[in-house]
């Protein structure tokens, strides 16, 4: 299970942990111009069990060692009370989290998470509160359900949205995991926000074999996430969620109050995170899952690319 909310589907983990900058060069320009690093708070940086959470660890870990923080990442398991353990028990004090995601496992699966992004954060600030943590700004980067379709299929039917979708899609093949039946941001929200009922012709595989379903023409309709690296491997079209219908899932950090409360390491995080975007997302995520590359190599470059390295 890649995260509780969702559930949808699982993906590995590559786990990269050091306390060095990113090169000697740089490490002796930060040392030589930033606070020595024992004014700094450490950082310890948890990574879930899938390879956007690696992707991020390093991306974060990096772009802050870059600033003259001392940073680590801790491998933790797939699931999100593992990492909430870890932070309660001091092994962690940073992690890259979802909005909605981290909101409806802190409430107890309430149904607080919107495709609203500002409410969705308001609320889980309160949740994080009682936990002794605190967000940073949330990213521009979503990784939430996703409806996708092959391009010929969404070109011979003119779809681009899902509103497209229920005034043509009563007939078509949709195919996802088993859950997606009862998931409320999976077949209940089509017909709950966009009137649209697939559930007649819904087709549950395992996860590993959606994409696989929808190149074969078997299924029309596949449920993916919206960060999949798939999407631009596959050359896929994301259907907009015109109506807000999908959680708001934002890539989010989520730190203990101490580390929330340090003003240059929150210019710094935030500095890190108005870069990472869903399709800055996706790119990555192709390169780790498909193309196989190292989270460490990945996150390097795209910090390069960011200017932040």
């Amino acid at each position: 299970m890649k995260r509780p909310l969702r559930s949808l589907l699982a993906i590995g983990v590559v786990a990269f942990v050091a306390i060095a900058a990113c090169s000697d060069d740089k490490s002796t320009t930060t040392t030589n111009s930033q606070a020595p690093a024992a004014s700094k708070p450490k950082i310890t940086i948890g990574a879930q069990d899938f390879g956007e959470s690696a992707i991020l660890a390093e991306v974060y870990k990096q772009g802050l060692e870059a600033k003259g923080f001392t940073v680590s990442v801790q491998k933790l398991g797939g699931f999100r009370d593992l990492e909430v353990q870890a932070f309660d028990g001091g092994t962690i004090n940073f992690a890259p989290e979802y909005a909605a995601s981290m909101l409806e496992f802190l409430n107890g699966k309430k149904g607080e998470a919107s495709g609203d992004a500002a409410a969705t954060v308001s609320k889980l600030a309160t949740q994080l509160e009682a936990k002794g943590l605190a967000a940073f700004k949330a990213t521009d980067a979503v990784d939430t359900n996703a409806f996708v379709m092959t391009k010929a299929k969404a070109d011979q039917l003119g779809i681009k949205t899902l509103s497209d979708l229920a005034s043509k899609g009563a007939s078509l093949k949709l195919g996802g995991p088993a859950d997606c039946e009862t998931n409320p941001f999976c077949i209940p929200g089509l017909k709950n926000k966009y009137s649209l009922d697939m559930s007649a012709n819904f087709q549950a595989l395992e996860p590993s074999a959606v994409a696989a379903a929808l190149d074969a023409g078997s299924i029309d309709v596949a449920l993916l996430f919206s960060t999949d690296g798939r999407i631009v491997a596959n050359n896929y079209v994301l259907l907009q969620d015109d109506k807000k219908m999908l959680a708001a899932d934002n890539v989010i950090p989520v730190g203990k109050k101490d580390l929330t409360s340090n003003a240059e390491l929150v210019t710094a995080v935030n500095a890190i995170s108005a870069y990472i975007t869903t399709d800055t997302l996706i790119d990555m995520n192709k390169r780790f899952d498909i193309d196989k590359e190292d989270a460490a190599v990945i996150a390097k470059d795209f910090l390069t690319k960011s200017g932040l390295l």
